[in-house]
């Protein structure tokens, strides 16, 4: 078992012991890395302005800032939201800096709620696409990113679809540009069930963070 499997062992809540019965700190210590998660949202470009740190979920931010224009993920992924209730355009980042919304692919600088994407080990990843709501018309499945939608599946309307593994991002356009939404496991009977207006999808792409 490799060191990456280990730390997936021990965030589901296990304690790993050598064989002489001490623990190992080097997967206690990756443990500690992976519970820990912090984003800090700023008013104001380049970090700059009154801020806000948030460690888990949050369905309204509206009392904490007026406005976003640039965000420190200190570790983890999140996915951040225009609107309350987690609604509106989406975003998914990563750990990183971003100076200014652009830097996340943003609209405008409005950010009301965020999400945390739980780091587990994922080896395997498979999405399920469908031409028609409830499943219906043709089928395409996804074990891997896609840069163009329609070269494979020849529509460029997804309408349902299942995310049996991992964590995925539909994108609007080819080549993971335009609006984003965040796909976690589990059935997808219509475009509105991830937040989408309408079905259009030209790019998914695997949420691969850790």
């Amino acid at each position: 078992m490799n060191e990456h499997q280990s730390m997936n062992i021990e965030v589901k809540g296990t304690q790993q012991q050598t064989k002489s019965g001490q623990m190992d700190n080097r997967r206690y210590i990756g443990v500690a890395l992976v519970l820990y998660k912090q984003i800090i949202f700023y008013e104001d470009k380049n970090f700059q302005g009154r801020f806000h740190e948030c460690s888990s979920d949050s369905v309204d931010l509206t009392n904490f800032f007026s406005r976003c224009n640039s965000v420190r993920v200190e570790n983890g992924a999140w996915v951040i939201y225009e609107r309350p209730s987690y609604t509106g355009y989406q975003y998914y980042i990563p750990r990183g800096e971003y100076p200014d919304y652009h830097h996340w692919m943003g609209f405008n600088d409005s950010i009301k709620s965020c999400r945390f994407i739980p780091t587990v080990s994922q080896s395997a990843y498979k999405i399920k696409i469908y031409e028609r709501d409830n499943f219906g018309g043709q089928m395409m499945e996804y074990t891997d990113d896609c840069p163009s939608v329609y070269d494979h599946f020849h529509h460029r309307d997804i309408y349902s679809c299942n995310v049996i593994d991992g964590y995925w991002m539909f994108y609007e356009f080819p080549n993971f540009k335009g609006r984003q939404y965040f796909l976690r496991p589990g059935e997808y009977r219509k475009f509105s069930d991830w937040g989408a207006t309408c079905g259009t999808v030209g790019s998914c792409k695997r949420i691969v963070h850790f």
